[in-house]
């Protein structure tokens, strides 16, 4: 089987050739070493039309994959039931419906039970359906969707009631220092609190730098990758930079990646720079935070 091919925004899938079938419902797939028997990530698809966007996640996030060998759902439900506990960690590529059927009497103790997430065929949410803060999942779709272009749905109240973005732009091989002197510089200067800030966002060209993703992970703060060619469809900036422009083909960065994440947010602090790192922070209006948590109860 061809495997995902890498992406920019989202995963452009070569189509696979019908699955094998077996007596067992569902089976670890691995390709050279990709995806790793015993790893902490498993992630299950109920469709062979779900396996191609699977498979690409599994490579990515090292985790084992399981395929449906036969069209049964009864079957298929069945062994994943038998595997749930195997993984402290779940990715499901299926409806948030079939999830929550899927896990019909396996949730025990959310101190124990694995962390799910929920991804949607057309990798448009990412939801943390499961085991937010114990089990891993809120980080987890942030890195699913982050992997795809999806959005990320989070819905535990510590983070719902956080209302600040920052968007963040760097030059490359800045350092976690640079980084961190930037934000708070920022904060400081609109008088709010780094215990107010949801997550960090920025353009995908810049999501691998070392110090940004150190400072996130330092900070136990949330990193939101937005997709180059929507900062391009929608270039909400201030003032556009013609090197910026140049350079990855946007007017702006901090800015746009930051309104992007927020539901209906509001521009805070524009663009400020320092020692090579670009912060604007955007908040996200009561209103728009209810909206927000009303659309995922629907």
């Amino acid at each position: 089987m061809k495997t995902g091919r890498n992406i920019s925004r989202k995963p452009d899938f070569a189509p696979s050739p019908p699955l094998a079938t077996s007596a067992r419902a569902a089976k670890p797939q691995r390709k050279d070493g990709e995806v790793k028997v015993g790893s902490a990530i498993g992630v299950w698809t109920v469709r062979q039309q779900g396996f191609d966007i699977s498979r690409y996640l599994a490579s990515r996030l090292e985790a084992e994959c399981y395929a449906p060998d036969e069209l049964s759902p009864l079957r298929n439900r069945e062994a994943f039931t038998k595997r749930f506990h195997e993984h402290p960690q779940w990715v499901l590529v299926m409806t948030t419906g079939i999830a929550v059927r899927y896990l019909q009497g396996l949730l025990n103790d959310k101190e124990s039970d694995p962390g799910v997430v929920v991804l949607d065929e057309g990798c448009r949410f990412a939801v943390s359906l499961s085991g937010g803060h114990e089990g891993g999942a809120n980080q987890l779709a942030y890195r699913v969707a982050n992997l795809v272009g999806a959005v990320p749905v989070i819905t535990t109240a510590t983070e719902t009631l956080k209302p600040l973005v920052i968007g963040v732009g760097c030059r490359r091989g800045v350092r976690s220092e640079q980084i961190g002197s930037a934000i708070e510089h920022g904060l400081a200067r609109i008088n709010r609190s780094p215990a107010e800030v949801r997550e960090i966002a920025t353009i995908d060209v810049k999501q691998d730098e070392a110090g940004l993703k150190t400072w996130c992970q330092a900070n136990g703060v949330a990193l939101r990758i937005i997709p180059r060619q929507l900062v391009q469809e929608r270039p909400w900036v201030t003032e556009p930079s013609d090197r910026v422009r140049k350079r990855i083909g946007v007017d702006g960065v901090c800015e746009p990646c930051a309104l992007l994440a927020t539901f209906r947010g509001r521009l805070l602090l524009p663009k400020t720079i320092l020692d090579g790192v670009t912060v604007a922070i955007v908040e996200e209006s009561a209103s728009a935070a209810t909206a927000r948590q009303k659309s995922h109860w629907i």
